[in-house]
């Protein structure tokens, strides 16, 4: 088990993407919902998760918003199986839509697409923590 202030630093990691979990499930529903945003939350979720989880590791992490590079840090054994092809896609999210130009390719079921992936990323965060003796 980590130390208790990386346990702290956990927990803290946690605290922000069940706000930007908090964030997509309060505006996904609306009928004039910004899918840009939700998809940048949904990101966030996912990659706030994953710094958790590597931080329990004691591993270090650089300052990216790259699911699959966060992911390449993690050893072989550490129990994290989650879809690549859909982190590579998430990732692509943190960014882009924050500018002018990619409207048109953000609807409704890329948002969905997208807070799904941060569930499930979720889930897998907490089932591998949980093997190692974590409770959230």
């Amino acid at each position: 088990m980590p130390s208790e202030d990386a346990v702290d630093e956990v927990r803290g990691w946690m605290r922000k993407a069940e706000s930007d979990l908090r964030n997509v499930e309060l505006v996904l529903p609306a009928n004039d919902c910004p899918y840009d945003t939700v998809c940048f939350h949904a990101q966030q979720v996912a990659e706030k998760y994953v710094k958790a989880a590597l931080t329990f590791l004691g591993i270090p992490f650089p300052k990216v918003h790259d699911l699959d590079e966060l992911l390449d840090l993690f050893p072989s054994d550490a129990g994290l199986s989650v879809a690549r092809d859909s982190l590579t896609e998430l990732s692509q999210l943190a960014v882009a839509p924050r500018y002018p130009g990619w409207d048109a390719e953000i609807d409704r079921t890329l948002a969905e697409r997208s807070f799904a992936t941060a569930q499930s990323v979720k889930r897998e965060v907490l089932a591998m923590l949980a093997t190692r003796g974590f409770t959230p």
